[in-house]
């Protein structure tokens, strides 16, 4: 039966090769399987062309390949394309490709749901089901660079984790799929390319800079006052700034990349002076970039996009202190693709 045999991507190079010899054949067959299921993407053993019949169907008594399927695939009238990804045991995540003129970028989610409650994102609401196995964030990075090279004649070039799911939760698991993705046995992307995006774990920031990883780091802050983060993210009275603050100068000293701010601007929420005084004093520790993010409503109109005026505001002060900034325009809106949207509608 299905249910006792091992998914074998949980297996490395190593204990491939050691299974192989157990069983009376040559270690090297290990690399083999190995390359068939990281590099070359098979989704059955019968995909092996290389190996003998015997000894695929002796994998297919031993192992499954717990693949992802993309369930369903829309094509917003920008070019952006929004893939519901069924998992295994039938749950369902959403994945999103973003084409720009000179780049093609993943948006992966890292968790079913999510585990935090930021109350302006629909994935929020959704109940954390369960943390995504490496290899299933590195199938929709898949899916997503095979879609680029079908669709923009290009393979992907960049990587966001922006899904849905916060990636810190799900931090080992996260670790493992950019190894996989970087590695030369992998799909041997620049860790340069691959930005995780949080809503701030200071814990797990400081222990991100503490392993040395080479990606880089967003933060989703949307207001450097307590009390109004607090009102929109509650889980900020948890964590609160002080102590993000004190994981990023340490995330800065570690690393020395810059710390990128991922920013929206709301109507009556964070759109006065003192909103973005408040955003200036907090950038000023390390370099920093704000990006200024397009609102996406979520159907209930609590929240809503900030007037042109309060957007310029920001942009205005935030460049006469030498931030770097830039205005985000969302892609994919009509097919529920952008920023904060992504809640398995399908």
């Amino acid at each position: 039966m299905d249910t006792i045999k091992k998914d074998i991507r949980a297996l490395t190079k190593t204990q491939l090769r050691e299974f192989f010899e157990a069983q009376g054949d040559k270690a090297f067959r290990g690399n083999q399987v190995y390359e068939w299921l990281w590099q070359k993407g098979a989704h059955s053993f019968e995909a092996m062309t290389n190996i003998s019949k015997s000894t695929r169907e002796m994998l297919e008594a031993h192992f499954v390949i717990n693949h992802i399927k993309v369930d369903t695939m829309q094509r917003s009238s920008d070019g952006t394309i929004k893939n519901a990804v069924r998992l295994h045991d039938d749950l369902i995540v959403e994945s999103v490709l973003i084409p720009t003129p000179t780049r093609t970028t993943a948006c992966v989610s890292s968790q079913v749901g999510c585990s935090l409650d930021c109350r302006f994102c629909a994935t929020s609401r959704l109940k954390r089901m369960r943390n995504l196995n490496p290899d299933e964030i590195y199938d929709q990075v898949v899916a997503i660079d095979n879609e680029s090279r079908l669709y923009h004649n290009r393979p992907l070039s960049n990587i966001v984790f922006m899904g849905m799911g916060e990636p810190l939760m799900n931090y080992n698991n996260v670790l493992k799929a950019i190894d996989k993705i970087t590695s030369p046995e992998g799909l041997a992307m620049s860790p340069k390319r691959i930005v995780v995006s949080t809503s701030g774990v200071p814990k797990m920031i400081r222990k991100m800079a503490d392993d040395g990883v080479k990606f880089k780091l967003a933060v989703s802050l949307h207001s450097a006052i307590d009390e109004v983060r607090t009102a929109i993210m509650p889980f900020n009275a948890t964590f609160p700034l002080a102590d993000l603050r004190a994981a990023l100068e340490h995330w800065y000293a570690k690393t020395k990349n810059r710390i990128t701010y991922e920013y929206v601007v709301w109507k009556g929420i964070n759109d006065k002076r003192k909103d973005v005084d408040a955003l200036v004093e907090f950038c000023k520790f390390a370099p920093s970039k704000v990006n200024l993010i397009e609102y996406n409503p979520i159907d209930d109109g609590e929240f809503q996009q900030a007037r042109s005026e309060a957007i310029e505001m920001y942009k205005n002060v935030l460049e006469a202190h030498r931030i770097t900034v830039t205005i985000r325009r969302s892609r994919g809106k009509d097919i529920d693709a952008a920023c904060g949207q992504l809640a398995n509608k399908s």
